[in-house]
């Protein structure tokens, strides 16, 4: 095992108990190595080469951030007896019927729009879904959010921020075929349109503290009918990282009818990034896809056809968007993880919006289970950097408490 040159502590209350900790890591270099370990003391902070960072209590758990973890290095632990307190903690601000933000000191970082649905208002509240800041100083939103139905002024406003849906979604409910469309939020039958939408019931947690704020948000799924068809259950949760900003996001969708088909085409369904609206506008041709295979050109997308099935776009383990809005450039890493359906289908839009989908059957025996990390940047990354940011989320990491 290679051990690590610099010298990891958790920092401990007065008078705690010395204890050994070990973390080992996997197969591979990883970055961003989120630990959440059980029989761990009652921490306030973890030091990595002589630099504090805190730990926060989930649950039963204790949580904290590793940089940096090589490829089998093992880092040991130790708890000295002094207290840190970190320079700042992250906390919800509700705009009470509009949106929650996630502040971290008085920095803005993720905003969860959440307006309930209105049929008189349809177009704007018929999904919810989180917007992006700019990590550096949370004054710039990254991502689209819910703009007027305008094709003149705003390119596909139905794509918002970090957003989940299927357009070709079909079950029975006594006896009557449905289909429904979550992605679009409508569509014309028999020359009438027809609506559909999810809509933020209630959010059931908050966790706040130095380390990670967690939102988990029920969600209800309705049909043409306007009854619900399925129920989701969203937990986001974002982590204080240097460099950016790191969240992961999980979805369990369930339903109580017998089946519902989840299908779509990889430009309308699944979970999907959109970057602002100024990308589409002035700067598309600026936004370039960076992939396991390489970096590619500036304009350049790929997309999974059922025509040709270009292998290079079926279960990425990670892509990467980078574009250049308010006269930056950043760049967006979306992480799959292994656990989640196959085979997932990916696109790639040079106007700022990236995801991948899959089919599934939904029945109340087989629930759809999804874990996605996002990394969103100033500046460009590397292949290297990118890879290492996905095994800090998907590979195995030993952790050993001894009392």
């Amino acid at each position: 095992m290679l051990r690590s040159a610099l010298p990891l502590l958790l920092l401990l209350p007065t008078a705690a108990l010395a204890q050994k900790y070990t973390v080992t890591g996997g197969k591979h270099d990883a970055a961003n190595v989120v630990i959440s370990a059980k029989d761990s003391p009652a921490t306030f902070a973890v030091v990595v080469g002589g630099r504090a960072a805190a730990v926060q209590e989930d649950g039963e758990n204790k949580v904290f951030v590793i940089p940096k973890l090589k490829a089998g290095e093992t880092l040991e632990l130790t708890t000295p007896t002094f207290k840190w307190d970190p320079p700042a903690r992250f906390e919800f601000r509700e705009t009470k019927g509009e949106h929650v933000d996630v502040v971290y000191g008085n920095r803005p970082v993720l905003r969860y729009v959440n307006k309930p649905h209105v049929a008189a208002d349809h177009y704007l509240t018929f999904k919810p879904f989180h917007q992006v800041f700019d990590p550096k100083d949370g004054k710039t939103l990254l991502s689209s959010g819910a703009h007027p139905n305008n094709p003149k002024e705003f390119l596909y406003p139905h794509h918002r921020g970090l957003f989940f849906g299927f357009n070709r979604i079909s079950y029975e409910r006594d006896g009557k075929k449905l289909t429904a469309d979550i992605w679009h939020g409508e569509k014309k039958v028999d020359g009438k349109a027809e609506t559909y939408f999810s809509t933020a019931d209630k959010t059931t947690n908050f966790e706040t503290g130095a380390v990670f704020a967690k939102q988990t948000s029920n969600i209800s799924w309705h049909g043409p009918d306007g009854q619900t068809f399925a129920d989701e259950t969203r937990t986001v949760v974002v982590y204080r990282v240097d460099g950016g900003t790191m969240l992961d996001w999980s979805s369990e969708l369930t339903t109580k009818l017998d089946k519902v088909r989840l299908d779509g085409d990889p430009q309308h369904a699944g979970f999907h990034f959109r970057a602002t609206q100024e990308v589409s506008k002035s700067t598309a041709k600026q936004t370039y896809y960076l992939r396991p295979d390489g970096k590619g050109k500036e304009g350049d997308t790929r997309n999974w056809d059922a025509k040709g099935k270009d292998p290079k776009t079926v279960n990425l383990p990670w892509n990467a968007m980078s574009f250049v809005t308010d006269g930056k450039r950043y760049t967006a890493l979306r992480i799959n993880h292994p656990d989640n359906p196959k085979d997932t289908r990916g696109s790639e839009r040079d106007y700022g919006r990236f995801g991948d989908y899959f089919e599934f059957d939904l029945t109340p025996k087989t629930p759809l289970k999804l874990k996605y990390r996002v990394w969103v940047q100033e500046g460009e990354m590397t292949v290297e950097q990118c890879e290492a940011m996905a095994h800090g989320f998907t590979d195995v990491v030993t952790v050993k408490v001894e009392k």
